[in-house]
């Protein structure tokens, strides 16, 4: 039987490049889908929950963060890729704050943003799902890896891949400090160039505040003032 290719929406309102992009997606094995709009995008993501989503910033209908934001508040983990012609770094901490996984900026090479997604897809349902241990814990949370799951007293917490592959790295090592340069390399992988280390800070503050009773007092994910963070033992 032969196995069904990954699915990704993209978001685009220009035709042109919607069309490059379902195309150049496409040649490499994967099932594209695309919506104009923002909010045809997020209808779809709702109905469909394709395995990667590729959404652009500027849409017709509304701004990309906010359709984001939309997309997570509805409960849906799959990475999202955000696509922008803006190179400021508000705009890219933006992004993260709404809950993207990655952030690439316009003009761009096909081979990068094909790299870019093979990197999310592998980090989000192959690498997590063999580690060696399938349970782990975090204070009061249980880390289920088989499930991708995580939970406190049975109910499970909305942590989108990346934010639960860096605390399940976290709670393999309770009590080491791990600079963000170290959790780039450990957690981002081979594909770490492509990160910084405001991208770990605001994964960080994103994480924190899914799992801490208190974010601002956090009791899991502790910072190490000149050195980086540390999971509570």
């Amino acid at each position: 039987m032969t196995e069904r290719p990954q699915s990704i929406l993209v978001i685009e309102d220009d035709p042109a490049v919607a069309e490059a992009l379902i195309e150049g997606i496409g040649d490499e094995g994967y099932e594209v889908h695309w919506e104009a709009t923002g909010t045809g995008g997020v209808a779809h993501a709702r109905d469909r929950s394709p395995q990667l989503i590729v959404l652009d910033v500027r849409l017709p209908d509304g701004s990309g963060f906010d359709f984001c934001r939309q997309i997570r508040l509805l409960g849906l983990r799959q990475p999202i890729l955000m696509l922008t012609v803006q190179a400021d770094e508000v705009d890219k901490v933006l992004g993260l704050e709404m809950g993207a996984d990655d952030y690439l900026t316009k003009p761009y090479r096909l081979r990068e943003l094909i790299a870019r997604i093979r990197s999310l897809l592998r980090r989000a349902y192959g690498e997590l799902a063999s580690a060696q241990a399938d349970i782990l814990y975090a204070g009061d949370l249980t880390i289920d890896r088989t499930r991708a799951t995580v939970t406190r007293d049975g109910r499970p917490l909305n942590l989108t891949p990346t934010e639960l592959r860096l605390l399940a790295f976290l709670a393999q090592h309770p009590g080491q400090v791990f600079s963000r340069g170290q959790l780039i390399e450990n957690v981002w992988g081979s594909d770490a160039d492509f990160y910084d280390d405001k991208t770990v800070s605001v994964h960080v503050r994103r994480l924190r505040e899914k799992i801490e009773v208190e974010p601002g007092d956090p009791r899991i994910v502790l910072t190490v003032p000149g050195l980086g963070y540390r999971l509570a033992t």
